[in-house]
């Protein structure tokens, strides 16, 4: 019963805590984002370990590439930025 709960709050986490930080500190240079994208890539395609056998293992496996997909992914496709409109006399 509480692994599901558990579950879906590392879930909750791994998606809400790299929007939050891009809402509040706006992306970085894009090289740290394209990292970070293809970090998680690899923990996802990485063979499996014995870590990945536990529950917890799998969520924390579950929480790093989720956090860095996102993270990543939001900071190159703008998340944060706004345009500048100037206007003209």
């Amino acid at each position: 019963m509480l692994e599901p709960v558990l579950a879906g709050l590392v879930f909750l986490l791994g998606i809400s805590l790299p929007i939050y930080l891009l809402y509040r500190f706006h992306p970085l240079a894009w090289p740290w984002h394209v990292l970070a994208v293809i970090l998680s890539l690899a923990i996802g395609f990485a063979p499996a370990t014995p870590l990945l056998n536990t529950v917890s293992g799998t969520f924390l496996y579950g929480f790093a590439i989720g956090l860095l997909g996102i993270w990543g992914l939001g900071g190159l496709v703008g998340f944060g930025r706004k345009s500048v409109t100037h206007k003209t006399s």
